[in-house]
């Protein structure tokens, strides 16, 4: 019952920005991180950047000072800010949050190329 949708993914030139949102609705509570996720092709699953409910954040090293990710806890949704683009930032971002299990959104497309 529970659904992650995500939106803001798309194309951009390198140096470029998006914004990605994801929104938690149905029946959850208690949801304590909820952040991102990414994978490009042929590559595993890589963490982004996550945040707690108390807005505590930790991002991967790769994305550290372009990136910034944010939470509306009233409305159950997860924000990321990505700037300074990279051709290497492509991929599918996956959102989740966490209660006592994971959730997972269906994935939304960035592509950064010129």
């Amino acid at each position: 019952q529970v659904r992650l949708v995500a939106s803001g993914g798309g194309l951009v030139q390198p140096g470029g920005s998006l914004a990605l949102s994801c929104a938690a609705s149905g029946t959850i509570f208690n949801i304590n991180t909820m952040g991102w996720y990414r994978q490009a092709p042929g590559k595993q699953r890589e963490l982004v950047a996550t945040i707690t409910r108390g807005s505590s954040t930790n991002y991967a090293d790769s994305v550290k000072g372009r990136f910034t990710i944010s939470r509306n806890n009233a409305k159950n949704t997860v924000y990321l800010q990505m700037n300074s683009l990279k051709p290497e930032d492509t991929a599918v971002y996956y959102c989740i949050c966490s209660t006592w299990e994971d959730y997972w959104g269906q994935g939304t497309q960035v592509t950064v190329s010129s």
